[in-house]
C-alpha cells in the first residue's frame, strides 16, 4: 500500500525587497529624485520612472570614469552643463559622485532665467553648495568672470540644434578635458543641403544622397555629428561614439564623448573642409573650421 507523501512542514520564509532600495544607489537623495520627477511624490517608482532611472545610471556610467580620470590626477574638478535646462544631469552627478569631493564645483549654464532660479533654489534646499547657476549666452559664458578660465568636463545632453555646436565651441575655449555630447535636433545642416539642393544637382552625384526630404533630414543630422567629431580631432580629441540607450526609447540617442589628448588628427581638418566643399556647405565653415 502506498503512503501518501509526508508534507513538509518546515517553515518556509518569504522575503520580500523593496524595488526602490534595488534601485537606488547608496546615499542617493530620494527628495532629489522627486524633484527630478523620476519617483512619484510619494516616493514610488512605477515602471515609467524605473526605465527613466536606468538611463540615468546608464548616462553616469559613462561619465563616472571621466571624473575619476580628473580626480586621479587633481584635487579639484569643474565641470560644466551647457544648456542645462533644468540641471536634471548637473543633480545626479553631484548627488551620485560629487557631494563628498570639496574640491568639485558644478556649474549649470542656462539661457532661461526661469530655469536657473528654480535650479538655485533646489541646490539650496537640498545643501548642494558646491553647485552653481548661471544665465548666460555661450558669448557671455566663454568671457565672464563668474567662471573659471579652465574647465575639466564639459557635458551638453539633448542640446537642440545648434546649441551643440555652441558646447563644443565653450569646450574648446575652457581647455575642457572631456567632453560629453547628447546631440537632438540637428537641422541647420539639412537646411542648407536643403537650400543649396538644386545647386548641389548639378555639382555632385552624391546629392541623390538628399534628393528626397526624409533623406535630407536623416542625412543633414548624421553628417552634423561626423563634423563635429572632425572638429573635436582636428583639435587633439579622441573621439568615441555610441548609443546612449536603446533605439526604442530614443531615436535621439547618439552619445560623443571626446578626451583631449594634445594629438590633432593629421588630416581631420581637411577631410572636414572638402566634406563641406563637396556637399555644397561652404557657409557652414565658420562653425565648424572655426578656431
Amino acid at each position: 500500500m502506498k503512503r501518501s507523501p509526508t508534507p513538509d512542514t518546515r517553515a518556509q520564509k518569504t522575503v520580500f525587497t523593496d524595488p526602490l532600495a534595488e534601485m537606488l544607489r547608496p546615499g542617493q537623495s530620494v527628495e532629489l529624485l522627486k524633484e527630478l520627477h523620476i519617483l512619484t511624490r510619494d516616493g514610488k517608482l512605477n515602471q515609467d520612472s524605473r526605465r527613466k532611472l536606468k538611463q540615468v545610471y546608464h548616462l553616469c556610467n559613462f561619465i563616472e570614469p571621466l571624473l575619476n580620470d580628473v580626480l586621479g590626477q587633481q584635487d579639484t574638478l569643474t565641470l560644466a552643463d551647457h544648456g542645462a535646462g533644468k540641471s536634471y544631469l548637473g543633480f545626479i552627478l553631484y548627488d551620485l559622485y560629487l557631494k563628498d569631493r570639496p574640491g568639485s564645483h558644478i556649474y549649470g549654464i542656462e539661457t532661461r532665467d526661469e530655469l536657473v532660479e528654480k535650479s538655485r533654489e533646489l541646490a539650496a534646499r537640498l545643501d548642494f553648495p558646491r553647485m552653481s547657476f548661471l544665465s548666460a549666452t555661450v558669448a557671455e559664458s566663454i568671457t565672464t568672470d563668474t567662471l573659471p578660465p579652465h574647465i575639466d568636463i564639459v557635458t551638453a545632453l539633448h542640446a537642440c540644434n545648434t546649441a551643440t555646436d555652441d558646447a563644443i565651441r565653450f569646450a574648446l575655449a575652457k581647455q575642457a578635458r572631456h567632453i560629453v555630447l547628447v546631440p537632438c535636433c540637428q537641422a541647420e545642416v539639412a537646411a542648407v543641403l536643403r537650400k543649396r539642393k538644386n545647386e548641389s544637382f548639378g555639382k555632385t552625384p552624391l546629392s541623390e544622397i538628399w534628393r528626397h526630404p526624409i533623406h535630407t533630414r536623416e542625412f543633414g543630422s548624421q553628417l552634423t555629428n561626423v563634423l563635429r567629431c572632425l572638429q573635436l580631432e582636428s583639435h587633439g580629441y579622441q573621439v568615441t561614439v555610441t548609443e546612449l540607450v536603446g533605439w526604442e526609447h530614443s531615436l535621439k540617442n547618439e552619445l560623443i564623448i571626446a578626451t583631449q589628448k594634445n594629438a590633432p588628427r593629421k588630416n581631420a581638418r581637411e577631410r572636414l573642409q572638402q566634406i563641406l566643399q563637396e556637399l555644397n556647405l561652404q557657409e557652414l565653415e565658420g562653425r565648424f573650421l572655426g578656431p
